[in-house]
């Protein structure tokens, strides 16, 4: 069973961005609302400012990618908008993990110890 599902259309976006709980730093914001299900559901938004198709889809394949690797630590039942940055096109893989699992533990996303 696929745990987390594509956020897609735009009024989901905008409530996310509207009613949710939000953290930054230079790489990367993150938008974080209940959505009373037990799965998650994932936007990307990166911006033309970031760069041309090549960069963004680049930034948008990491990202994915890390959130992949990350969705067993993440608590179910969530709405999750990763907006990009323009430092975002600069930043290594690694700095972008590092920037995701950090703003994912200040909004409280990730699961206790002991919790399956």
């Amino acid at each position: 069973m696929k745990k987390t599902e594509p956020l897609k259309e735009n009024h989901l976006f905008r409530r996310v961005y509207n009613r949710g709980k939000t953290a930054a730093d230079g790489r990367l914001a993150l938008y974080v609302r209940r959505n009373g299900r037990k799965s998650n559901r994932l936007g990307f938004t990166v911006s033309t400012k970031v760069g041309c198709a090549v960069v963004r889809n680049r930034v948008r394949r990491r990202l994915r990618e890390i959130y992949r690797l990350n969705e067993d630590m993440l608590t179910g039942g969530v709405d999750v908008v990763v907006v990009a940055r323009v430092r975002a096109a600069s930043s290594g893989y690694h700095q972008l993990e590092r920037s995701f699992l950090r703003l994912t533990q200040k909004l409280d996303l990730l699961k206790k110890e002991g919790t399956a």
